[in-house]
């Protein structure tokens, strides 16, 4: 498949071009996350820009409760079908555990109840599809990065790789199964959270229960839904088809900065 050539990237080469100088300079604040052979060109010149020009922990734009969208669209999958899921499903997800391994000096098995006792930050955010349509929503989780602190990550962990539980494609492989991944820049981020409700509610199944990523500076296809398990990695090349998330082996961009 093609890979997608965003209006974002193509302004951003124009942008960059004209401050290459610039960018030479930053490469080296950058290097833990900028994503090595595996992001193409644009993609790089787009996040290097973003960071250069936004900074690293700056934050995307925050709304308020007047400005939540009264009917947001599940896209995706809505209901995952798999054995494992509508067993935890039926039981209110009271025995559904999110497992945190890979490059991590303590791996976790933490229950929705262990993640929703930590800490959390609630933000309401726009969420843009890479369709085109846009949504508010109030989203409650806990920081991404509270939960990697606790794990420890191994000093060669580079990527946050994110299992899900849905597959938009019934193949004999798995490869059907939904997958993303982000760079730690973007783990830390302070609105990166694994959220568990939204609206004030439980997160709902169509919205990826019991928990969903929130990458706020990133595309909606980044937000990954139904999350069973995270991986620290040094590369993921070996996962899947090797480009870091289901859509984009499938021709997206790994970096979805907006």
């Amino acid at each position: 498949m093609k890979r997608l050539i965003t209006r974002r990237s193509f302004l951003t080469v124009g942008s960059v071009a004209a401050g290459a100088a610039a960018i030479g300079g930053w490469e080296a604040l950058v290097r833990q996350g900028d994503g090595g052979p595996l992001i193409r060109s644009a993609e790089t010149l787009t996040l290097r820009a973003q960071r250069l020009l936004q900074g690293r922990d700056a934050l995307a734009r925050e709304y308020t409760e007047a400005d939540i969208t009264p009917r947001f669209y599940a896209n995706g999958t809505v209901q995952p079908d798999t054995p494992d899921y509508v067993q935890h499903q039926g039981s209110a997800f009271a025995d559904w555990r999110l497992s945190v391994g890979g490059l991590v000096d303590t791996p976790l098995s933490l229950s929705l109840a262990d993640l929703s006792a930590m800490p959390s930050r609630t933000q309401i955010t726009r969420h843009d599809c890479v369709e085109g349509w846009s949504a508010i929503a109030k989203w409650t989780g806990v920081p991404l990065g509270a939960v990697l602190k606790r794990a420890g990550p191994k000093p060669a962990a580079r990527y946050v790789v994110f299992h899900c539980a849905d597959a938009l494609e019934l193949t004999l492989d798995g490869s059907g199964v939904y997958y993303e991944s982000i760079d730690m820049i973007d783990a830390f981020h302070p609105q990166t959270i694994l959220a568990h409700a939204m609206n004030g509610a439980a997160l709902p199944v169509a919205h990826g229960a019991p928990l969903r990523l929130r990458v706020e500076r990133q595309l909606g296809y980044k937000q990954a839904k139904y999350i069973m398990g995270i991986e620290l990695v040094d590369s993921f090349a070996g996962i899947r088809g090797g480009n870091g998330g289901y859509w984009e082996d499938r021709g997206y961009e790994w970096y979805a900065g907006i």
